[in-house]
């Protein structure tokens, strides 16, 4: 079964940077798109970046365009958020899950992706 595990959060200065790990154990990541999601206080969960099996990425989120970065390193069974220049709007709980292919939007409550982590919190202050 898999299992995945955020890591990497915490409380930076906005204009700072974080990177965020998304570690998979009891099976491998070979064959499984993953997505990160954020959900902040009193919103919805919120898709914000895919990458396909074969590294395909997908934008879901248009304000971390340019900011945001996904990749993934396979020998190492981890998928990465590599998050820049960030903002007090980024603030949220950050989430990883895995699906068969990247779906080209993500809806908010959609029953696409499984396996979903405990999330890891980043905070941006001013």
């Amino acid at each position: 079964q898999l299992q995945l595990v955020e890591s990497g959060g915490g409380l930076v200065q906005a204009g700072g940077s974080l990177r965020l790990s998304c570690a998979a154990s009891g099976y491998t990541l070979d064959y499984y798109a993953i997505g990160w999601f954020r959900q902040a206080p009193g919103k919805e969960r919120d898709g914000v970046l895919c990458i396909s099996s074969r590294g395909t990425i997908t934008n879901w989120a248009g304000d971390v365009k340019g900011r945001f970065t996904i990749s993934r390193d396979n020998a190492k069974n981890t998928v990465y958020l590599l998050m820049n220049r960030l903002k007090p709007e980024d603030t949220a709980v950050y989430y990883c899950a895995a699906e068969v292919v990247c779906p080209e939007r993500y809806e908010a409550g959609s029953a696409l992706f499984g396996s979903w982590g405990q999330g890891t919190q980043v905070t941006v202050s001013l």
